[in-house]
């Protein structure tokens, strides 16, 4: 029975809202890597902005699998 609970308490700390935010991280990072190599006129705002999203969405996939999901 203990095993039981300690297998349905994992599974409660996993949410499937997690796996868009992990998705949505990988297309804020495609979508900096192609505003870096823009080659004729780099957009300097749309690169802040990315590179503030993309700091945003790491520090929440990192809060979300090491104190979440590995606690």
């Amino acid at each position: 029975m203990f095993l039981a609970e300690a297998a349905a308490s994992t599974l409660s700390k996993f949410d499937p809202m997690d796996i868009f935010m992990l998705l949505f991280t990988v297309v804020i990072f495609i979508g900096w890597v192609r505003l870096l190599m823009a080659r004729p006129k780099k957009n300097l705002f749309a690169i802040g902005f990315a590179t503030v999203s993309l700091l945003v969405f790491l520090f929440a996939n990192y809060v979300m699998i090491f104190k979440v999901w590995l606690a």
